[in-house]
């Protein structure tokens, strides 16, 4: 099992960046794949981006392609995720995961995940 926290989320203005940072501990955490989803409010949580084990391979919502970088430090056991030229849009509570299956993007297809961090856009 794995324990996941994520942190770096807060108040920025459009076009701003910030990092997100995913910190794991317990089983070996370069064995899982890992994921950022966001959910905004009233709507449904979706996926942003997933990360495979070696940090070789990445895989992005059509929405933030181009814009937000996946990555990861298996000797710190940590994941990131870079956001560039962000918009209002883009508000949401984040959250990573970690599963089993590269190129999932389905919730199901995760078995663990953190609490979330918030992170406001503002215009």
């Amino acid at each position: 099992q794995v324990q996941l926290v994520e942190s770096g989320g807060g108040l920025v203005q459009a076009g701003g960046s910030l990092r997100l940072s995913c910190a794991a501990s317990g089983r070996s955490f370069s064995s899982y794949v890992m994921g950022w989803f966001r959910q905004a409010p009233g709507k449904e949580r979706e996926f942003v981006a997933t990360i495979s084990r070696s940090g070789a391979s990445t895989y992005y919502a059509d929405s933030v392609k181009g814009r937000f970088t996946i990555s990861r430090d298996n000797a710190k056991n940590t994941v990131y995720l870079e956001m560039n030229s962000l918009k209002t849009e883009d508000s949401a509570v984040y959250y990573c995961a970690g599963g089993n299956y590269f190129g999932a993007y389905e919730q199901s297809s995760y078995a663990y995940w953190g609490q979330g961090t918030q992170v406001t856009v503002s215009s």
